[in-house]
């Protein structure tokens, strides 16, 4: 059974990535913007937390959705994630 994720999807503007961490492991959706909206470039999740939940790709998808922001996506693993 999957772990729900307990900590929140935290903004870190000087790295710039969404983040989210458990027992000291983090993974992180990185971002770039632009005028009026993000670029998602790429999502990376520490090996120990594989399998456990940790939806950084719907969490940061709701991000800009509840925001109206605009997107673009380059990340492979968001893309797969949409389809």
């Amino acid at each position: 059974m999957k772990e729900v994720f307990r900590s929140a999807l935290k903004n870190n503007p000087e790295l710039s990535r969404f983040e989210r961490e458990m027992d000291g492991l983090v993974g992180f959706v990185e971002y770039r913007m632009f005028d009026g909206g993000f670029i998602y470039s790429h999502t990376e999740v520490d090996p120990g937390l594989a399998g456990k939940g940790v939806g950084l790709a719907k969490h940061s998808l709701e991000f800009v959705a509840e925001n109206k922001i605009k997107l673009v996506l380059t990340c492979r693993f968001i893309n797969v994630y949409i389809k």
